[in-house]
């Protein structure tokens, strides 16, 4: 859950002018997320967010950083891979396929040629059948595993 959240408010950063902790709480809301505003600030800062003279964004960061930031996305918001011929589908948690799609190019797989994201699906072209089935593999260990 928390990964989830993570991912969202990296999505509503980047996507909205938020200027407080509390026009956070109330975007999350809005999705669905009911946090108290503890655990909003907590999350800014394990995020590294910062405020620029307005609005809150995502700090600039090390490759290393950016690339755990990513794979926050990724963790908590995919549901299942599957792959034919040279396309991976992607299935997602309802309104994160768009961020996902975006994690997934910047880190860059090699032999993929595009994406195409929806509400919860992504579709990934792949140059080659072999490379369909690396890209598949990688994003297989993200799925989200089910808690028992």
């Amino acid at each position: 859950m928390k990964s989830q959240r993570h991912a969202l408010i990296l999505r509503l950063v980047a996507e909205q002018e938020i200027a407080t902790q509390e026009q956070l709480l109330v975007a999350l809301a809005q999705e669905g997320v009911l946090v108290a505003q503890a655990t909003v600030s907590r999350d800014i800062t394990q995020l590294k967010l910062r405020k620029t003279d307005m609005f809150y964004e995502v700090a600039s960061d090390t490759s290393r950083d950016k690339t755990e930031k990513l794979r926050v996305i990724l963790r908590g918001s995919i549901e299942r891979v599957d792959g034919a011929g040279h396309t991976v589908c992607v299935r997602c948690e309802p309104g994160m396929a768009q961020s996902v799609c975006v994690a997934i190019e910047s880190l860059a797989p090699a032999g993929l040629l595009g994406s195409l994201a929806g509400e919860d699906t992504i579709f990934l072209l792949c140059q080659t059948e072999q490379d369909m089935q690396i890209i598949r593999k990688e994003i297989q260990q993200y799925v989200a595993k089910p808690n028992h």
